[in-house]
């Protein structure tokens, strides 16, 4: 009897515990910065990944390092949600800025997220008007008939939806994955009164103190973008706030699972659009800490 009771009550408390919320971050820097702010820290595997397990912000948490891009990111995330069958999915990283009115630092947690490179690679014609954006030969470009093609173009590219097959086996084909809308509104709570870093660890400081900015659109794609005026095309085409390479393929796992997902992006650079070589290897620490520090901050404020 006393053995049945202390299975019981090991069998009670373990019911109790909520099902752990997977972060996943693409490369070592970002998950240094979330390591710095675990309790309990434990190291282990899945496969050939590492995974860091602890408690941050007094949540039970599984820490995945995915790799860079969007197959790693899409691939992983799917391996973990097997693995772990957590209550959410956060991914927290750095990100190239995309909106003008954001600086190197802020933090950008987006209502939703496209891929900006699910596209067709259209063949130039003879006649007609030009693409907007890069290159455009005299005739233009015939997209192929297979793919709606609504959104301005740049150059041969053209984005289009892309299909995801649903847990009930029905499938759609969409452009945008929202985040989670609970998991927003716990980060609109989590925001009051938090601050973020200015400086690094090698005392780089940046001339304002970065800000933290809730809603807007996100874009993913395979592409390190260091452009200009390709920065500028996926600002207009999708009011895009942030570009990344990752958060928009866990997003779209996560739709496909069922789970819920939210994406917490600090900008280590502008994307191309700043005035001189891109930042990245100045500020990747800063925007690595200020995305970690978003992070303990919702996870306090998660039920």
């Amino acid at each position: 009897m006393a053995a049945f009771c202390l299975l019981w009550a090991i069998g009670t408390a373990l019911a109790a515990e909520p099902a752990p919320v997977l972060v996943l971050s693409a490369y070592a820097p970002e998950v240094a910065a979330i390591r710095a702010r675990v309790a309990e820290p434990r190291d282990s595997r899945l496969g050939g990944l590492p995974v860091l397990e602890g408690r941050l912000g007094g949540k039970a948490v599984v820490v995945v390092t995915t790799g860079i891009s969007m197959v790693n990111a899409a691939m992983n995330a799917q391996r973990a949600i097997d693995r772990y069958a957590p209550r959410l999915v956060v991914f927290s990283g750095i990100a190239g800025g995309v909106d003008p009115a954001l600086g190197i630092g802020d933090v950008v947690v987006a209502a939703q997220w496209a891929q900006y490179l699910e596209a067709s690679f259209a063949r130039e014609r003879a006649g007609g008007a030009g693409g907007a954006g890069g290159y455009s030969p005299p005739g233009g470009y015939s997209p192929p008939p297979l793919f709606p093609n609504d959104l301005p173009n740049f150059g041969m590219i053209f984005p289009h939806p892309v299909g995801v097959v649903l847990p009930d086996g029905t499938a759609e084909t969409r452009l945008w994955f929202p985040v989670d809308a609970e998991a927003l509104a716990v980060m609109r709570r989590a925001a009051e009164g938090l601050t973020l870093e200015r400086c690094t660890a090698a005392s780089a400081c940046l001339d304002r103190t970065p800000r933290l900015v809730i809603g807007g659109n996100g874009v993913s794609g395979q592409a390190f973008v260091d452009n200009a005026a390709f920065r500028a095309w996926t600002q207009t085409t999708f009011q895009a706030s942030v570009l990344d390479m990752e958060s928009a393929a866990v997003a779209h796992v996560a739709r496909a699972n069922g789970v819920g997902f939210i994406a917490i992006r600090s900008l280590s650079d502008l994307a191309g659009g700043g005035p001189g070589e891109n930042e990245i290897m100045t500020f990747l620490g800063l925007a690595a800490a200020n995305s970690s520090r978003v992070l303990e901050a919702f996870l306090a404020a998660l039920p």
